[in-house]
């Protein structure tokens, strides 16, 4: 048991069901209640100013992730992506883990400002994009609602986005260097195991079959490909994974690793 699932034992009763919801509900409200001249001085408000929180303003720690992080119709499919991937992340997780991992986010782009960040949900959201894209790579969603691709591309078009506003963005630097830090704690350790390490080790036997290469007859070889029909990786892809199927669906689906005991059971009449 690590220290998310001993926090999910101790305090899982105060998680926040449906928490993706509230969040795009509260956004959409501070945006409608922003297109009103006489609201915007309400929304001036709920920044997150540092100096502001020091003088009394506790609950810019809060109002802060409810403004909206782009203007104009945009909003709309911005709020739309945020609700799908965010429940998405709630069914997979559970509400604790969720709850878990949007908190750290938040305290990080807080303590960003505090540190001379920029004051944004811009990459908070991000982190939860990041999340999705390494849990379902191979899903795909359509681009603009016409484009379809797979989540994988668009993760690491958000770390690009994220490397260069680290270097071309000096106000933003540190906040979106410590927007990552709620997946290096999620995914850190999982990707270090299952890509760094399996990475050198074939490169190290790649080195050492150059020394003592045989040349020999080669044979075709038909492999056979497995594929989790949760996340969609398959043994071609992903030839690190193990696969396996479940005894309760039967022997016609197949799930990796990190869904054999977790996915619900295909029941069979």
């Amino acid at each position: 048991m690590n220290w998310i699932d001993k926090l999910e034992h101790k305090y899982k009763r105060f998680a926040i069901s449906n928490l993706t919801k509230y969040l795009v509900i509260g956004t959409a409200f501070v945006f409608i209640i922003n297109l009103f001249n006489g609201f915007r001085q309400l929304t001036q408000m709920m920044y997150l100013d540092p100096t502001l929180v020091l003088q009394g303003q506790i609950w810019r720690v809060i109002t802060f992730i409810f403004i909206p992080p782009i203007d104009g119709i945009w909003i709309i499919p911005a709020l739309y992506v945020f609700y799908i991937f965010g429940t998405a992340l709630e069914k997979f997780w559970g509400d604790f883990r969720f709850n878990l991992y949007y908190l750290i986010g938040v305290l990080a782009a807080i303590a960003a400002v505090f540190l001379g960040g920029e004051a944004t949900s811009e990459f908070l959201n991000m982190s939860l994009f990041l999340a999705f894209a390494y849990l379902y790579p191979n899903r795909e969603i359509l681009l603009f609602f016409v484009l379809p691709i797979k989540v994988k591309y668009l993760g690491w078009f958000n770390i690009a986005f994220i490397v260069l506003s680290i270097i071309l963005r000096p106000g933003a630097r540190i906040t979106a260097l410590l927007s990552l830090l709620n997946f290096v704690i999620f995914f850190g350790r999982e990707m270090y195991n299952d890509w760094f390490l399996l990475h050198l080790s074939s490169i190290l036997k790649k080195r050492r079959r150059r020394k003592f290469k045989v040349i020999a007859p080669q044979a075709k070889i038909t492999q056979m490909m497995y594929t989790c029909c949760v996340c969609g990786r398959t043994s071609k892809e992903y030839p690190e994974l193990k696969f396996s199927y479940c005894y309760k669906c039967g022997s016609d689906v197949e799930y990796c690793q990190y869904h054999i005991n977790n996915h619900n059971h295909i029941m069979k009449h």
